[in-house]
């Protein structure tokens, strides 16, 4: 009972406006660095994608074909991340209030002096938790919906080289986007886009061309979270904009572990960053995650999130010590707070004796 009420709860809040600020201008900040470099990069697709060409761009639309370069990971210099942040005092994450501030959850202390109002650290193997903080809570997720909405656009077997156009609906999802109107663009990338750079017209166009539009899509949506066993979760639209896209960190762990069977997912919400001829001009569109693009751990699949609803938010799949760990964080306070409690998870789990582990129960 004390579950189900604490979701209807967070319900009950999305009639809060909520101003939105995706978390793929974070990783745009770099992005211009970056072009001149990027412009002048002639990689090539990995094997997996040699065999899958994008479909040909049509002949009126010369300016919009689009090239994809892969950076190599393992010549990427590995960066240490900082586990402490400094920030002003008084600071907060948007301009309102999340709806884990709302419920009393922020700022709570917990053994590993995480900063995330939520947090979670099960076994993938064995499913067992190992580590929790607030579980028992449905918040708002942001674009770590994106995850559902690939595993959505993979089962439906939709041809991914198939060109999909950005139209106005789907400039109208989101206002600020280098997807300008007109941009044509293969499934594949945009869902490339949508998982790496968590670009939001990107996912909304992956909607759109499901079979019945966008409202089918999420029903479907729905009917995946329902199959997964997410019982306190729910879905409103395929970018995470929507702060009615909630979920407890139980039901998160487990679309992590499903989402982490599919090998593009896995790919793609790695990738460190793409380059892409837009309309004549080069762009650049980096990894939304820092872990990823400075190396510093072992990671399987990711996704970032973030509306000033959910807070600033993470799930990743990291190898720690050789175990498999989903690690979920919600409403971390600070811009890199959530990087920063990764970290210090992973720290604290290779101080850890594997003798000594004693789980605290079971995910179900």
């Amino acid at each position: 009972m004390r579950l189900k009420s604490r979701f209807v709860m967070a319900l009950l809040l999305t009639s809060i406006a909520v101003t939105y600020s995706p978390d793929f201008a974070v990783a745009q900040s770099g992005a211009s660095k970056q072009n001149k470099t990027a412009a002048n990069s002639t990689g090539k697709l990995s094997s997996n994608q040699a065999s899958n060409k994008k479909t040909t761009k049509k002949a009126s639309k010369p300016n919009k074909v689009v090239k994809i370069n892969k950076a190599t990971k393992s010549t990427k210099k590995t960066k240490d991340v900082r586990v402490t942040v400094t920030r002003p005092s008084g600071s907060t994450t948007g301009s309102r209030p999340s709806f884990a501030t709302a419920m009393g959850l922020r700022g709570q202390h917990d053994e590993l002096s995480l900063k995330s109002s939520v947090a979670m650290v099960v076994n993938q193997d064995t499913n067992d938790v190992l580590f929790e903080k607030n579980t028992g809570v449905s918040l708002p997720i942001a674009s770590i919906t994106k995850l559902m909405t690939a595993m959505v656009v993979l089962d439906s077997n939709l041809p991914l080289d198939e060109v999909i156009e950005i139209n106005a609906e789907d400039v109208r999802s989101y206002g600020k986007s280098r997807l300008a109107g007109g941009t044509d663009l293969t499934r594949r990338e945009a869902m490339l886009l949508s998982l790496m750079s968590s670009e939001n017209r990107a996912a909304y166009t992956l909607g759109r061309n499901y079979p019945g539009g966008v409202s089918a899509f999420v029903a479907a949506m729905n009917q995946k979270a329902r199959d997964l066993g997410m019982r306190n979760s729910h879905f409103a639209d395929p970018t995470g904009l929507s702060s009615q896209n909630v979920a407890s960190a139980d039901d998160l762990a487990k679309m992590l572990s499903a989402s982490y069977q599919y090998k593009i997912i896995r790919e793609y919400s790695t990738w460190p960053d793409m380059t892409m001829t837009i309309k004549n001009r080069q762009q650049t569109f980096l990894n939304t995650n820092r872990l990823v693009r400075s190396g510093d751990m072992d990671i399987g699949l990711q996704k970032t999130g973030f509306i000033s609803a959910a807070g600033k938010c993470l799930v990743m799949q990291a190898k720690v010590n050789g175990s498999p760990l989903l690690l979920v964080f919600l409403d971390s306070v600070g811009t890199q707070s959530r990087f920063a409690d990764a970290v210090r998870v992973r720290d604290w789990y290779e101080q850890m004796d594997p003798v000594n582990i004693r789980p605290l129960r079971r995910l179900m």
